[in-house]
């Protein structure tokens, strides 16, 4: 009897085991209890230069999805006329440059970055596998385009792996708050005497 009830346990552990944690497993690859973590280390300040125009309106923000398969918006979308050049933020090498649904989409390998930045609806100028340096001019932004409706615009994305990020977040500070400086009056401070 003994050895049954020790037989049975182990059977138990044995099989339920490995059944629980392939379940936990599964749900932290969907995410499914909540948003998936962030990837990897803090995304670096590496830009140097918006993909369009000097300021351009930020129409649409990063909106992460609740799980990896939700709705969401994976990127911004930057008001763009028709045929703006589009320039990498940042330097790299092209990862693609083509078509993908119709549209034409040109993607960036950061250097010295596990990041890849990704621009669309754009005209290619450039070929995978070519470098270009920050600032340097990957295409023209295509009419229309799945994001902004009827308007123009660049959706600019930012991934690591195959997570997607805020690409925000490359801007340093100067480059996203880009502005005149203003001094603000001093209150509640004596002025000298004389």
């Amino acid at each position: 009897m003994v050895v049954m009830r020790r037989a049975m346990r182990w059977m138990w552990a044995a099989t339920a085991l490995p059944l629980a944690l392939g379940a936990t497993a599964a749900r932290a690859r969907v995410g499914a209890d909540g948003p998936p973590p962030p990837a990897g280390p803090p995304v670096p300040a590496v830009a140097r230069a918006w993909p369009v125009g000097v300021r351009p309106p930020v129409l649409r923000g990063w909106e992460p999805p609740a799980t990896v398969y939700g709705p969401g918006h994976r990127g911004v979308d930057l008001g763009a006329a028709a045929g703006a050049p589009v320039r990498a933020v940042a330097a790299g090498r092209v990862s693609y440059a083509g078509r993908v649904a119709g549209r034409g989409v040109v993607s960036v390998a950061l250097t010295g970055t596990d990041l890849r930045t990704t621009y669309e609806p754009v005209s290619a100028s450039v070929e995978k596998g070519q470098e270009v340096a920050a600032g340097e001019v990957v295409g023209t932004a295509e009419p229309g385009g799945a994001h902004c409706g009827t308007r123009s615009c660049l959706h600019w994305g930012l991934l690591r792996g195959d997570a997607y990020l805020d690409p925000l977040l490359l801007l340093p500070p100067w480059l996203l708050n880009a502005g005149p400086s203003r001094l603000l009056p001093v209150l509640g401070v004596p002025l000298p005497e004389g």
